[in-house]
């Protein structure tokens, strides 16, 4: 039995790839390295609201107050808003979309596994809370890192205790200066570490530090008796060398040994603090074009009366500063303040592309002017009843596979063999597929729905159709005497144009589905779309290169393995 190179390189592709979707799709694969499998554990098949039970909520938008021009603008605006608390929640796999049903918009909210949902709604229906910080002062800054602090004081207290030790051990003789730096200067230190040349009157040097330095005390060569404190930690201080310049200055050598506290530093949080002006006094806000010569993009800021009042206050005692802009606690934008603005209108200006002005308007508008939403139904789906559908729908699609397979091999036998295989393939292709997705950020990830099982079941069906197409062909043409290569290849062109054609209809018609439908009936046309084309691959592709390996010169002789035909003599 000859067989092609192209037909062998071929075969041995799809003996890999079965090998390592088997791979994917097992729950164990046996012989595998513990830290292999350990990987291939780490991919999960994401299951839907209706799986593993959860929360369904619909919300009614109230767009009267809203004009036309603004209502794609304030929906997205909610949409925004929601997906990031929903995000805050913790909820995997959580969907967040938009219905239409005739001229109302309802906000469709999926959360898989939620268990506090009323928590859930409390914080869906929480309005977006936006508002303006001014600059605390550095005592104020002080105050919260000493708070912040607190709980590093004991360590803070042993460190100290250490460092006066070692100063105690140097004083008494215990161990020389040179050998406690030795201990404590770190391994890839540059050849300079702990030594410092101080110029008297040098600017920046704590204050603590130049009192010791430049007291006529300490003479060259010796060693402070006291830690050095600092806002950083404590020193062991030696006077090394001093040298008095031709101006009269004196210039000290210094060497040193640090003890660090352990500190929090400042976060951009703390430099901030809340001010009267929230999103309640903003009307609006809006991309403009600021600048002489080639604008630039901008945000524009409109406040209403009493929110003008707070915000010339605000501008004239934070002038030459900054005014920060946070929603829901995340920092926005913080521009200075340049001129006391007493009109109520503010405008952002920086190095903004107009995509990022526009995000800053939306985020700014999703403050100011969120849409009333109310809750106008609510299911909530139990994780057993979720499991209960799974267990029964995993077995009636394996019953049912089981079936189809032994059909087709009393039927088309050999080749029916081998679309059985075929089918086996298709079902850990999709699992490989889901699992694989899982690991996919930005919304990519497949989740599956029962809605979207009986998507891959109606594949399958559609699958074992393409191969009956391709088999009745096959069989008609060797009835006709045509050689098995040529019949083969006949059957497989003859049949394409009608698998095409009832798979694209598929395509389309769940591809409608998708634009206009929402929740599990989305889930199913997505899936099905996904399952129609490896369905195609698995009953086209895979099954043509695994026919045209076995068909030599044995299956040539013995026609009775694909129908009751004979060989042409």
């Amino acid at each position: 039995m000859k067989y092609g190179k192209g037909n062998i390189v071929k075969f041995f592709a799809v003996i890999v790839f079965v090998l390592v979707v088997g791979a994917f799709a097992a729950p164990r694969v046996p012989g595998l390295p513990e830290n292999m499998q350990n990987w291939l554990d780490k991919f999960k098949i994401n299951l839907g609201l209706d799986l593993q039970g959860g929360l369904h909520l619909e919300y009614k938008m109230d767009l009267d107050k809203i004009s036309p021009e603004q209502r794609k603008d304030a929906i997205d605006a909610v949409q925004s808003v929601i997906e990031r608390r929903v995000n805050a929640l913790g909820v995997a796999e959580s969907v967040v979309q938009i219905a239409h049903r005739g001229d109302d918009r309802f906000l469709i909210v999926e959360l898989p596994g939620i268990k506090d949902a009323q928590k859930a709604k409390d914080i869906i229906k929480e309005t977006p809370f936006l508002e303006f910080k001014e600059e605390r002062t550095e005592e104020e800054i002080k105050k919260i890192l000493e708070e912040k602090n607190k709980a590093f004081e004991d360590i803070n207290k042993t460190k100290h205790k250490e460092a006066q030790e070692k100063l105690e051990q140097i004083l008494r003789g215990d161990k020389t200066f040179e050998e406690v730096f030795e201990e404590y200067k770190p391994k890839d230190a540059p050849e300079d570490y702990g030594i410092l040349e101080i110029e008297e009157g040098s600017e920046g040097l704590p204050e603590s530090i130049s009192n010791v330095v430049f007291s006529d005390e300490l003479k060259d060569g010796e060693i402070y008796k006291n830690l050095v404190d600092f806002d950083l930690g404590w020193l062991i201080l030696k006077k090394e060398e001093t040298k008095t310049s031709d101006d009269g200055k004196r210039k000290v050598r210094i060497k040193y040994i640090t003890f660090n506290k352990i500190q929090l530093p400042p976060t951009i949080d703390d430099r901030y603090k809340p001010t009267e002006l929230t999103g309640k006094y903003l009307e609006g806000a809006m991309v403009t074009f600021s600048g002489s010569g080639v604008s630039s993009p901008a945000v524009s800021l409109q406040f209403d009366d009493e929110g003008k009042k707070i915000f010339a206050d605000l501008t004239k005692r934070n002038l030459n500063k900054t005014i920060a802009i946070y929603i829901d606690d995340e920092l926005v934008t913080a521009p200075v303040v340049k001129t006391v603005i007493t009109d109520g209108r503010a405008e952002i200006t920086g190095d903004y592309t107009l995509d990022e002005a526009k995000k800053l308007e939306k985020r700014l508008n999703e403050g100011a002017l969120p849409v009333p939403i109310e809750l106008v139904s609510q299911q909530s789906v139990g994780a057993t009843v979720g499991m209960d559908a799974l267990t029964k729908s995993i077995k009636a699609g394996a019953i049912g596979l089981m079936f189809i397979v032994f059909y087709m091999i009393l039927y088309y036998r050999i080749f029916g063999l081998v679309a059985g295989f075929a089918i086996v393939v298709y079902a850990a292709t999709i699992i490989s597929i889901f699992k694989l997705s899982s690991s996919l950020g930005g919304g990519f990830g497949i989740t599956l729905t029962l809605a979207g099982f009986a998507g891959l079941i109606l594949s399958i069906g559609m699958a074992v159709d393409a191969n009956v197409l391709i088999f009745e062909r096959i069989r008609e043409e060797l009835r006709r005497g045509v050689g098995l290569r040529m019949a083969i290849d006949e059957g497989f062109r003859r049949a394409w144009s009608a698998i095409l054609d009832g798979n694209l209809s598929t395509i389309i018609t769940a591809m409608i589905l998708t634009t206009m439908g929402t929740g599990f009936v989305k889930g199913f046309a997505v899936i099905l779309i996904l399952g129609v084309l490896v369905s195609m691959f698995t009953a086209v592709v895979l099954v043509r290169v695994i026919i045209h390996f076995i068909a030599g010169k044995w299956l040539e002789d013995n026609l009775w393995l694909i129908c009751n035909c004979s060989k042409k003599k």
